[in-house]
């Protein structure tokens, strides 16, 4: 069986380009970067010039660039490197936020910070203006997500900066399911902290970046070498590194075209839907183009999994199955509240390398049997 594979936001095949780059950093680049002979000095050429380029691709400096082993240790150096930085102990975040920034809030509360969880609307949108109100004069850090990953919807992140931009708060946005996806410009959203990751863009596991505008006060989470201007100890992983910027030269001279058939998946999708008349609601609104969310009517959502893995299909439910139990995405209960149907019969489907028009027709044809047969019982 040829498998089609919809949960690119959950993560992303490596391209080949990709992988050809990180196999021959691995054979070739194996100084350490610190080091001061010439095969370090080789390891410091890839490394700085992966930072140029991915510095350029947000329009930021080099220098405030820190490599991290991910998005989550880049949300977690913007969390709890600005809150042992700075005075005050309230924070403000979205309660759609990854668990990258939830867990890492709710840490601090036990440790006495006081964090506001600003609610969306039923399309999955905060308001510039609830962050505005929210604003107290100990609130140190705002950590708003730039895209949401499981529902895609684009936050305000530029009106957000500009109202933070004169103040002594520190504006952080989770980018990783966002970079690649949509144009990033540090200076026009007015961000201090934007924490990457490269899996979510084609590129390898356990590598990321925190960019850090210059003069944004973070202490480090981790202590050791100096490595990253002394922001985060550790020898950097120059092959990764190496073809997270090749992923991320890829993504960027591909957005426009990625954006144009991403869009279209999404209308062949829920075309074949409708014609096979398969009762369903889109959730959230002005959306990322690779990520489409469906709610449908009548289904279990475990075994409505269950049944596309056997088809064939790779996709992902809002909910987060554990112990035989299905708990309702806390996304979809922000915006529909915890007794909607929709909070327990999401299904994300995520575009990404490797689809066609032909596939994702396919896709859509298996999951409307699926959901006719299930809906039936």
């Amino acid at each position: 069986m040829n498998r089609i594979y919809l949960d690119h936001a959950a993560t992303s095949p490596m391209h080949p380009e990709v992988v050809a780059t990180f196999s021959e950093a691995l054979g070739t680049v194996y100084g350490n970067p610190s080091s001061i002979h010439g095969t370090g000095r080789a390891a410091r050429k890839k490394l700085d010039d992966a930072r140029k380029l991915l510095a350029d691709s947000i329009q930021a400096h080099d220098h405030e660039i820190i490599f991290t082993s991910g998005g989550t240790e880049a949300d977690n150096t913007a969390i709890f490197g600005t809150a042992a930085k700075k005075e005050g102990k309230h924070i403000i975040t979205t309660m759609i936020e990854h668990h990258a920034i939830l867990h890492a809030c709710e840490e601090l509360e036990r440790q006495g910070y006081d964090v506001t969880y600003l609610p969306v609307g039923e399309n999955g949108r905060v308001r510039a203006e609830d962050v505005k109100n929210a604003l107290r004069e100990d609130t140190i850090l705002v950590s708003v997500m730039m895209g949401n990953n499981e529902v895609g919807t684009i936050q305000p992140i530029a009106e957000i900066g500009e109202l933070l931009k004169d103040t002594d708060v520190t504006f952080h946005t989770d980018a990783v399911q966002a970079f690649g996806i949509l144009p990033i410009d540090v200076n026009v959203l007015n961000v201090d902290l934007l924490s990457v990751s490269a899996h979510k863009l084609n590129g390898p596991k356990g590598v990321g970046f925190l960019y850090q505008r210059k003069g944004t006060a973070v202490t480090p989470l981790l202590y050791g070498g100096e490595q990253e201007r002394k922001r985060r100890a550790g020898t950097e992983n120059v092959p990764a590194i190496s073809a997270f910027a090749k992923a991320a030269e890829i993504a960027l001279a591909t957005m426009e075209e990625k954006t144009t058939a991403y869009e279209q998946y999404k209308t062949m999708f829920k075309d074949v839907l409708d014609k096979q008349n398969v009762n369903y609601k889109e959730n959230g609104s002005h959306s990322m183009p690779h990520i489409l969310n469906l709610s449908i009517s009548g289904i279990e959502i475990e075994s409505f999994l269950i049944n596309l893995d056997l088809a064939g299909i790779s996709a992902s439910s809002g909910s987060a199955c554990t112990a035989g139990s299905i708990d309702p995405s806390h996304v979809l209960v922000a915006m529909y509240g915890d007794k909607a149907v929709e909070s327990r019969n999401s299904i994300r489907f995520s575009f990404g390398l490797g689809l066609t028009s032909e596939t994702i027709k396919q896709a859509a044809e298996k999951t409307a049997q699926i959901s006719q047969r299930l809906a039936l019982k």
